[in-house]
């Protein structure tokens, strides 16, 4: 065999095996998304501003993910980025780059690995929401 019929041979084997991967990789995210759950469900925010300053809100929704459960309250906005809304408003309160504020979103204390967009809810959530200073 000649070496040019090698190298297609070769490219056609790793472009192969890419596919495969992305194919598994994309049965495995499909398989093991967090649910988002359908209908009417209540959930709780806590807004820490400060130490001193921690609000607490109760919301009734039908939104399947948390932005449309803050955005129907009026609670969160920002700009809009490839990976979804980056919030810079919460209740209010903007944070302040300058002192490089950001808000932190957790859930039940535990930091979420998702962004407000592709964030599900599920009646009885409990989520915090905390104005954070240092990157």
């Amino acid at each position: 065999m000649n070496e040019k019929s090698m190298s297609k041979k070769k490219i056609a084997l790793i472009a192969g095996v890419l596919i495969v991967l992305i194919a598994a990789f994309a049965l495995i995210f499909a398989l093991t998304r967090p649910e988002t759950s359908q209908g009417a469900k209540t959930i709780r925010i806590q807004v820490m501003v400060s130490d001193t300053d921690t609000r607490e809100y109760t919301l009734h929704t039908d939104e399947e993910y948390l932005r449309g459960a803050l955005e129907e309250e009026n609670l969160i906005s920002g700009s809009e980025s490839e990976y979804g809304l980056f919030v810079t408003t919460v209740d209010g309160v903007t944070a302040d780059d300058s002192l490089q504020q950001w808000w932190c979103f957790t859930k039940g204390g535990e930091a979420l690995n998702t962004g407000v967009d592709s964030t599900p809810i599920q009646d009885g959530d409990q989520f915090e929401i905390t104005l954070t200073t240092g990157y």
